[in-house]
């Protein structure tokens, strides 16, 4: 099977401004999913997933990759990425219908920091002492943004009941995204990035239509235009993310994966009139914090071992 060749980093700029620009594009289809108002979860993952096929086939067309964007030795590696995934997802937009936006983003940064634990515990990868630290340090963020709605303890009619299961559900599904991100982590040795996205959306589409039973409503063609619109963003934002670790190191463009923070709070404030509480502003930062510091750990790691591998090479 022919794999794609990723180029080598060549232009970090580029890289940050594609990163950039797909996480303002995924800010934008979660608005989108908001806007459409109450729509169950099982219909928003099918709109999310179909939709965006469309933006993906035909950046596959103009890379000539058409033909072949389905080719693969691993379709049960790949189902199983697309079961834990349109899970995730249909946690995650349950989520972001129930509450403020700010909220239900922040709450998605503990999916890279339950990445690290995930693949301590599963994948037995070698997790030193100031990753644990900083995950743990994470976690404490996350639980600040939600604490108003998680406790049960507070005087009847403080905290709703959907408020608390949307956090719930954002934990939840910020746990399943994890798993699935192991999942595209082992499908990479040999897989093409347009193939495991493609297959993703295309299994995503035909899981999401199970849920038909459990009750999907009839839309107005507001809600309609709006979750179409949401599944084109998420295509393409999965484009520009993906064209953006073509240009610069992972380590350089990852941390302007939190810029979403901050255009949800600005969307949120504008858009739906949410102000963004002490808790999500406090705990926003420590999560932003933690992944930073992750991110900054494994890049000096990275270069004392290119200096070790350096040194020790015969000249």
């Amino acid at each position: 099977m022919k794999q794609n060749v990723v180029q080598a980093a060549s232009s970090p700029l580029t890289g940050i401004a594609l990163k950039v620009i797909s996480v303002a594009i995924f800010v934008g289809m979660s608005t989108a999913i908001k806007l459409a108002g109450q729509v169950p979860a099982g219909q928003i993952v099918f709109y999310r997933s179909f939709f965006a096929i469309f933006p993906i086939l035909v950046f596959l067309a103009c890379r000539g990759e058409l033909r072949t964007a389905v080719t693969t030795r691993r379709p049960f590696g790949h189902i199983m990425r697309g079961l834990a995934g349109v899970t995730a997802m249909g946690f995650g937009f349950y989520a972001l219908t129930q509450l403020p936006l700010p909220e239900a983003i922040t709450l998605n940064y503990a999916q890279p920091l339950l990445v690290v634990v995930f693949s301590a515990l599963i994948l037995g990868e070698n997790v030193r002492a100031y990753r644990w630290t900083a995950v743990a340090v994470g976690l404490v963020g996350v639980l600040i943004v939600s604490w108003p709605n998680l406790t049960l303890f507070t005087s009847p009619g403080g905290v709703s009941d959907k408020a608390a299961m949307g956090a719930v559900a954002a934990i939840i599904g910020a746990g399943l995204s994890a798993i699935a991100m192991l999942l595209v982590r082992n499908l990479v040795h040999t897989e093409r990035t347009a193939t495991i996205v493609l297959w993703f959306s295309l299994t995503a589409s035909v899981m999401a239509l199970f849920s038909l039973p459990f009750g999907w409503q009839s839309l107005s063609w507001q809600q309609t235009a709006l979750l179409v619109a949401g599944g084109f963003c998420g295509g393409i934002a999965q484009l520009f993310m993906t064209e953006a670790y073509r240009h610069a190191e992972a380590s350089t463009v990852a941390p302007f994966e939190y810029t979403s923070l901050l255009l949800g709070i600005v969307v949120g404030y504008l858009v739906f009139g949410d102000l963004p509480t002490i808790h999500t502003l406090v705990g926003g930062i420590i999560v932003i914090a933690a992944g930073i510091f992750i991110i900054w750990r494994e890049q000096r790691l990275g270069l004392e071992r290119q200096a070790v591998k350096k040194a020790s090479s015969p000249q």
